[in-house]
């Protein structure tokens, strides 16, 4: 690994240490939770959509967890602004990783992923596509999963 690499590294601890759209918003759109209980993390989000249903107009995360799930959330929060839960929804982990700038180990994938299912999960239950869960979990082998 290069210097490109030290430098996405940087960008994961400085969206560790002072993340990005951290927080809650009160009258969220939809708000879903999720964890992956192989390191510990945690993270709730809150997204708010547009008048047209559709389009994601804020969103905000909150929770503890590892450097990399927690870089993770607060990179895509910004990512998502402005995207359609369709998009959201074709998203998938080579989308994160290659948010992420850095190779990441099949263990810590799961910790990468999490901001990004739960999400997708919470659009998913929003929309009905899918049956109301109370916490998204990254414990299945999400290398096996075809959206995954």
């Amino acid at each position: 690994m290069g210097l490109g690499s030290d430098m996405y590294r940087q960008q994961i601890l400085d969206h560790y240490k002072n993340p990005r759209n951290y927080g809650e918003i009160e009258d969220a759109t939809f708000t879903h939770v999720g964890e992956n209980p192989m390191c510990g993390d945690e993270i709730t989000m809150d997204v708010v959509l547009e008048d047209d249903g559709e389009t994601i107009e804020a969103v905000a995360f909150r929770g503890d967890g590892c450097a990399i799930s927690q870089a993770s959330a607060s990179m895509l929060t910004g990512e998502l602004r402005g995207m359609t839960l369709e998009e959201l929804g074709e998203m998938d982990r080579d989308d994160v990783v290659d948010m992420l700038g850095v190779d990441i180990s099949p263990m810590r994938v799961k910790c990468a992923v999490l901001a990004e299912k739960v999400a997708q999960d919470g659009a998913d239950i929003y929309r009905g596509d899918i049956e109301d869960v109370d916490v998204t979990r990254t414990e299945e082998d999400d290398a096996d999963s075809p959206d995954a």
